[in-house]
């Protein structure tokens, strides 16, 4: 069985990775996706609202979609459910990003056979704030 959380990979997205994209990003506090990013954010990270709704979180205007980006993005932290996540791999491939990140309980093992076999480093099943004590 294929590992979805290496530590050699979590280790290197949470090292590396600076610039990250979070797919469901929206300015809803109750939303976990909310606190993760401010948690990125405080720790050096910037983040990249990624919503249809493109609303500024955090101070940092948001996108309709990760095409939209006007500038490179290193981590695609993916914030929906396992059944529509593939996409945001494939779309995570189409404009060059170095890694994705699916949250907890977003497994989807098509969209990370794609997004490996494309050069990404991919993580699933897992959440930044939670691995980054153990990792970074």
């Amino acid at each position: 069985m294929t590992s979805w959380a290496e530590p050699d990979d979590i280790r290197w997205i949470l090292d590396t990775c600076q610039t990250w994209a979070i797919v469901g990003l929206a300015d809803n506090p109750r939303r976990a996706a909310h606190g993760v990013a401010r948690f990125l954010q405080q720790r050096g990270k910037r983040i990249v609202p990624v919503h249809p709704s493109a609303e500024t979180v955090w101070g940092e205007p948001g996108y309709a979609t990760l095409a939209d980006i006007p500038f490179a993005v290193d981590c695609v932290d993916v914030f929906r459910r396992a059944g529509e996540a593939g996409q945001f791999a494939d779309q995570a491939v189409d404009i060059n990003a170095k890694a994705v990140w699916f949250q907890l309980d977003v497994v989807d093992a098509d969209a990370f056979e794609r997004a490996t076999k494309a050069g990404l480093r991919m993580v699933m099943d897992r959440c930044p704030a939670i691995e980054w004590p153990r990792y970074a």
